[in-house]
């Protein structure tokens, strides 16, 4: 069995590693462009599912918001 490891950058992307089928909600296969790939965290970039960087451009962060007391 293959081995994959997903590694979730602060304030970034998602970096997959490893051999892996990734599909759209229907099922087809989505070819990803390059081996390891980086899936967008973010929501902006412009060619999800994948990462193109806009995590920085948009200043990204991932922390938690501070709670409320």
């Amino acid at each position: 069995m293959a081995q994959v490891e997903l590694i979730v950058r602060r304030n970034g992307s998602t970096l997959v590693v490893g051999d892996v089928v990734l599909k759209d909600q229907d099922g087809n296969v989505i070819v990803p462009p390059k081996s390891p790939f980086a899936l967008c965290r973010c929501g902006a970039s412009r060619t999800k599912p994948f990462c193109d960087g806009s995590h920085k451009r948009i200043n990204f962060n991932d922390n938690p918001p501070p709670e409320s007391t």
